[in-house]
């Protein structure tokens, strides 16, 4: 549109040029070597630009005629760039369809037609990748590496291809690369930083940690986290040696994360050792307040060394008392009044546990005080048997499985904070026993001659088939040694007083209305 208004301007003048030639007229006389040359302003002027426009023409000509090698040799260059891209195309779209052939196919002519451009390389190694070929992938993404331009493209293949090869040591030395070169890579970033964890690293992977959430890969309220656990980490690592540089490590992770229970038992061990057991007492209601644990009811009831149980007790019921209500208060003061013997108060705080659905360790607690303040064995049968199918506590769990402590890395993948304090999965359920099928289940003969027992056994029925009785397999012969005497119990065998299942005389108590049903043969108590 622009090129038109300029030619219909330009035009305009030439006339407008004209119109005011012809308005004044005159002549225009030219003498040259005795020759004389005359004529009018107007014809002079239509010379002057028809002469300007055949130069231009010619012009013209001579440069398509010297420029037309390049043209030509353009112009098929682009045929072979579109029909290049046009096979990159393809092979985009087959990598998606996973159509190994097709992608290959079409790698090879769009490297045949467009050379090793970064697309084609890139197309040539996703397509190595999905035939498996891990050789051929990594030969295109070195060639990739090479480059100024893709040379993070390059590091990022050789990278997976290293994680799936299982070469961790080549893939943690392409992210170090890709980071130094890009330090914004979220890829390599949360890599180095992975490799850093596993390896025990822990400064090195607050280094990293650092500058991951500089660079924005990292989210502000996880990197708090992360960084907790790893100074965690490092506070436990150093907590033998250095106790001044542990002790400020896990204060800081107690910042950062109060609901962080290793972190608050550390820091309230290492400041009670150094003798300040306020701010260790302190430091362990914080993180009751933000997530009762049994860790810190055990490291508040030892925050003061040389205390009798008692004064545990006291201390905590205090600490229980800053969450009323709470489960752990309540299993935690029974656990420090059965070491102080207070057997009613420890009944007292599990009872609200009792009467709605007692947990495998208040079950556990509970047998500890029958035991210990009646001597009561049935009672505490009873209660280890409710142990079994009660519901369990919490317990630190990482990728599925129960683990005993916390630890900043799984066990299981090696993941960072992979420890969570929840309950774990139900008990397994008894499934029940088809008496038919357990009765007809073959019996092993033992290896001493008892004697028969005659009383309860019925005769052969007169009905019986001779065949069946001649077809029926001879019994086995008794092995060799003496023969034990009726009635006599075999050698190194003790008689049983009772019954593995009797839970002894009834007491006194049970026979007054106690709650407690013990199975007699013949009678019910």
């Amino acid at each position: 549109m622009v090129r038109v208004l300029v030619s219909v301007v330009l035009l305009f003048l030439v006339a407008s040029g004209f119109v005011w030639l012809a308005e004044r007229p005159g002549d225009l006389v030219l003498v040259w070597q005795g020759y004389e040359i005359r004529t009018s302003l107007m014809v002079a002027a239509v010379l002057v630009v028809v002469a300007i426009s055949a130069i231009t023409f010619i012009g013209v000509i001579v440069r398509a005629i010297l420029t037309t090698p390049r043209s030509v040799g353009r112009f098929f260059g682009a045929r072979r760039r579109d029909r290049g891209y046009r096979a990159l195309s393809r092979g985009m779209i087959a990598v998606g369809a996973g159509d190994v052939r097709a992608a290959r196919r079409a790698a090879a002519e769009a490297q045949g037609l467009i050379g090793k451009e970064p697309l084609v390389l890139l197309l040539t190694a996703q397509a190595a990748q999905i035939a498996g070929d891990g050789t051929a992938a990594r030969g295109a993404f070195e060639a990739l590496s090479e480059a100024r331009e893709t040379r993070v493209l390059g590091l990022h293949g050789l990278f997976v291809e290293a994680r799936r090869q299982g070469e961790h040591a080549a893939a943690r030395h392409f992210a170090e690369e890709a980071v130094r070169l890009q330090p914004k890579i979220s890829w390599a970033g949360g890599a180095l930083f992975e490799y850093q964890a596993r390896a025990g690293d822990w400064q090195a992977a607050l280094a990293t940690l650092a500058a991951n959430s500089a660079a924005g890969v990292v989210e502000p309220a996880k990197a708090r986290r992360l960084k907790a656990v790893l100074e965690t980490a490092r506070a436990i690592e150093l907590e033998a040696g250095e106790p001044d540089e542990a002790r400020g490590l896990a204060l800081d992770a107690h910042k950062l994360a109060p609901d962080l229970v290793p972190a608050a038992t550390v820091a309230a061990r290492l400041l009670a050792r150094a003798g300040e057991v306020k701010r260790a007492a302190r430091t362990l209601e914080a993180t009751w307040r933000a997530a009762p644990h049994p860790e810190i009811a055990d490291a508040y009831a030892a925050v003061r060394s040389g205390d009798s149980v008692l004064d545990r007790l006291k201390r905590v019921k205090r600490l229980a008392g800053m969450r009323a209500g709470e489960a752990e208060g309540a299993i935690a003061v029974a656990r420090a009044a059965i070491d102080a013997r207070q057997w009613s108060e420890a009944r007292v705080a599990l009872e609200p546990l009792v009467a709605t659905q007692a947990s495998e360790r208040v079950c556990l607690l509970m047998a500890d005080i029958e035991d210990g303040e009646h001597g009561d064995q049935g009672r505490v049968r009873m209660w280890l048997t409710r142990a079994i199918t009660a519901p369990r506590d919490p317990a630190w769990i990482a990728d599925g499985r129960t683990f005993a402590s916390w630890a900043p890395l799984s066990p299981v993948s090696g993941t960072l904070d992979g420890f969570e304090w929840r309950a774990t999965v139900a008990p397994p359920v008894r499934l029940p026993v088809d008496l038919a099928d357990a009765l007809s289940a073959p019996v092993v003969e033992p290896a001493i001659n008892l004697p028969a027992v005659s009383a309860g056994v019925p005769a052969p029925s007169p009905s019986t088939p001779a065949a069946a009785a001649e077809s029926a397999p001879p019994p086995p012969p008794a092995p060799a040694g003496p023969a034990v005497p009726a009635g006599a119990a075999p050698k190194g065998v003790r008689p049983m007083a009772r019954a593995p299942d009797d839970p002894g005389p009834v007491s006194p108590d049970d026979e007054d209305g106690d709650d407690l049903i013990v199975f007699r043969p013949g009678r019910m108590a």
